[in-house]
């Protein structure tokens, strides 16, 4: 954990940092194929800055994040043997991935939506979607869907309430978006049911 919460100290360093807009979509980028550190950790204190550029900020982290997850669907078809089962293995992923493979492609854009939007680590998600050969572009319009969703609301947040949402985003809007996702496919396998 020492590893991690220094990599999340470093990254909210950048924040200030004149090229901080360029750092943060390296940092989504990354973290959407290998980095554990979230961009939220340094685009939530750039907007907090600079709110007039919260949308420009949550624009460019959403197009690094969908670019980075293309790159773990890379991973996933070209490096899985070495790159994606370490990375998986880091993630406590590993054993599940063969029996999760059978069952991936039926619901994968379900899996990139909820993983692009909930605290489950995405580079999981996009990583398993290039190994077990989801649709390119259902794994592309769900990426941009989820990001989209994910930092533009963080973004909207933000620019509306400013620093006094910081707290809350940082606690509990991952727990939020988990609880919309449950309730959401709950709706849906009650309506398909009724």
């Amino acid at each position: 954990m020492t590893m991690i919460r220094r990599a999340y100290d470093w990254t909210l360093s950048l924040a200030g940092h004149r090229h901080a807009l360029g750092v943060l979509a390296i940092v989504a980028f990354v973290e959407s194929s290998v980095f554990p550190v979230p961009p939220d950790a340094l685009m939530i204190p750039m907007i907090l800055a600079t709110p007039s550029r919260a949308f420009l900020i949550a624009g460019v982290c959403t197009a690094a994040s969908v670019l980075g997850g293309l790159f773990g669907y890379l991973i996933g078809i070209a490096l899985y043997d070495t790159v994606g089962l370490a990375v998986l293995d880091f993630y406590g992923q590993t054993a599940a991935a063969e029996s999760f493979n059978v069952r991936f492609n039926q619901h994968g854009a379900w899996a990139v939506l909820i993983a692009g939007i909930t605290p489950f680590p995405y580079k999981v998600i996009t990583i398993m979607s290039g190994w077990t050969g989801l649709s390119l572009p259902v794994f592309v319009a769900s990426s941009i869907v989820a990001r989209g969703l994910r930092f533009f609301v963080v973004a909207a947040l933000l620019w509306r309430f400013g620093a006094s949402m910081r707290r809350f985003i940082e606690r509990y809007l991952g727990l939020l978006f988990t609880a919309f996702v449950v309730l959401l496919i709950g709706g849906l396998a009650m309506a398909r049911y009724l």
